[in-house]
């Protein structure tokens, strides 16, 4: 019987990573080990936040969007690019998810001092009650998250995924223009 990281040999399959530092042994196995645990575990930070943004009555990207929104508020507020670059979706992405996050009256939309062209979010009490009580829970969850990982790893996975950030928008832009040759 194969275990469960590696697949029986009755079939060489191509590699699917070309980069020799990816390989070992030249193998893919550890590759695609590596993504699979990403996605499986992608999925699991997925659930959890879908979890808490259900506490919060939102949809998982907004309770997403409302997150950033509490980090990066300030005392003047933080527009809609700076959110949308930190949360990596467009502005006009967070824009429509804003009007919802505004209905729920969890967000505000003023404009700017300094400039009244932009356009700056900041928490309302209610966000902010709400998120206060949903600390405990986030804080017990997280801590189940990353609970093997000392505090050297941690700052090395921080790292490592400032660094793995823009290699996947690069990767998915390389999907964006194989789509359009393609024409699907």
């Amino acid at each position: 019987m194969a275990s469960a990281n590696r697949p029986p040999r009755s079939h060489e399959w191509p590699l699917t990573t070309g980069r020799s530092e990816l390989l070992s042994k030249r193998s893919d196995m550890e590759f695609r080990r590596l993504l699979h645990g990403l996605m499986s575990y992608g999925r699991m930070i997925n659930d959890i936040r879908s979890y808490f943004a259900g506490m919060l009555g939102i949809s998982g990207v907004q309770y997403e969007i409302l997150m950033a929104v509490q980090r990066l508020e300030g005392t003047e507020g933080i527009s809609v690019s700076d959110t949308a670059n930190w949360i990596r979706r467009s502005p006009a992405f967070v824009t429509n998810e804003v009007k919802a996050l505004r209905s729920a009256r969890l967000l505000t939309k003023e404009k700017a001092q300094d400039d009244r062209r932009k356009v700056l979010l900041r928490l309302t009490s209610m966000a902010r009650k709400r998120i206060a009580e949903l600390a405990p829970v986030q804080r017990d969850v997280n801590d189940l998250l990353f609970e093997t990982l000392s505090a050297g790893e941690f700052k090395t996975m921080v790292k490592l995924i400032d660094q793995l950030l823009p290699c996947g928008e690069k990767a998915l832009h390389r999907i964006e223009l194989l789509k359009l040759e393609s024409g699907g």
